[in-house]
């Protein structure tokens, strides 16, 4: 589970729908897109064999045709390829330390072996990134968000002498143009195409929710929570874009900081009717009914609380827009979705 650093300030609730909705069917329909941040400009390299591409930070990247291997540095990215069968291509993730948890610091144990992953495929990222390990893989493109910073980025592309491309979505159609990138550096449009389709869907469901309410209902995401109180999001992060996707307002939504820890006090204050928190890596249900004042809240109570896969809250990949958001209309909006 990686969060994902602020991002863009997130657009009002009673619009963001049908924005949304409309870049995503340009993306499906190969039109140029307009008016993102995250956009593909593919045509082929002066220099072959090669492709031009730019990345989601703006950067223009020569990649290989088709590369034979490749490290995934995000979680969220090693989704995408999945689901484009690109599993054969991946020879490296992104891990942490053992001493933090290797492998199962970054991706659950569901991920771990649905994508079929292993300890030999690690490439430290945390707490320091180690560029031998790296190198361990013999990648011929690496592919990564933003838990690589930028100096680490530099050593890989100018000392390593490896190309990195930074997939990064700032909101949910970043997602569908990340798709359509990978297609293309890889070779499978078609592939792309296809799930962009079905995320497309999946998000017009979405915003015919959306369009038929009344008033949002206000919300509680948390994604963590201790004796202090319960972690959630903040204005200009992507969990709360999500979260206004979904037709609902954030309890957060007024913070000076991206993640706040809310004190029990303040949920208490807000009353929030609806409640949803992200389990896995090493939480559940117990973590949060043992947090403070938890049955005394009103959604509790109501029996108006709902556990989800933490990674649909927090990685902005394909399983977001087709697990994680109908989970959270079903949440927020029961007997709508």
């Amino acid at each position: 589970m990686l969060l994902n650093g602020p991002g863009p300030a997130a657009p009002a609730p009673r619009t963001v729908s049908l924005s949304w909705f409309m870049v995503a069917l340009l993306v499906v329909a190969g039109v140029a897109i307009a008016g993102t941040a995250a956009y593909t400009a593919l045509r082929p390299s002066a220099s072959p064999p090669g492709l031009n591409v730019t990345d989601d930070l703006g950067r223009t990247v020569v990649v290989p045709h088709d590369p034979a291997r490749v490290a995934v540095l995000s979680p969220s990215i090693t989704d995408i390829m999945f689901r484009l069968g690109l599993r054969s291509h991946v020879v490296g993730v992104d891990c942490y330390a053992a001493a933090d948890g290797g492998l199962s610091d970054d991706y659950s144990s569901d991920q771990i072996a649905l994508w079929g992953l292993s300890p030999s495929m690690c490439v430290q990222v945390g707490p320091t990134f180690a560029p031998e390990m790296l190198l361990n893989v013999t990648p011929d493109l690496v592919l990564a968000s933003t838990i690589v910073s930028v100096a680490e980025v530099e050593t890989i592309s100018s000392t390593l002498h490896i190309p990195v491309v930074m997939l990064q979505p700032p909101t949910l159609s970043g997602i569908l143009v990340d798709v359509s990138l990978v297609g293309e550096i890889f070779g499978v449009p078609a592939a792309a195409t296809s799930l962009n389709g079905m995320l497309s869907l999946q998000l017009y469901n979405a915003t015919v929710i959306d369009d038929g309410l009344v008033t949002l209902p206000t919300v509680l995401v948390t994604y963590s929570a201790d004796a202090n109180g319960y972690w959630t999001f903040g204005p200009g992060t992507f969990g709360e874009s999500l979260i206004e996707f979904a037709g609902a307002t954030s309890i957060s939504a007024n913070s000076t900081t991206p993640y706040p820890e809310l004190s029990p006090a303040q949920v208490l204050v807000a009353n929030p009717p609806y409640i949803v928190y992200g389990v896995g890596f090493g939480l559940n249900e117990s973590t949060y009914a043992g947090g403070p004042f938890w049955s005394d809240f009103s959604a509790v109570k109501d029996g108006n609380v709902t556990g989800i896969d933490s990674n649909w809250l927090t990685e902005p990949d394909p399983t977001m827009i087709l697990e994680g958001i109908p989970a959270l209309l079903a949440a927020f909006h029961p007997g709508k979705s």
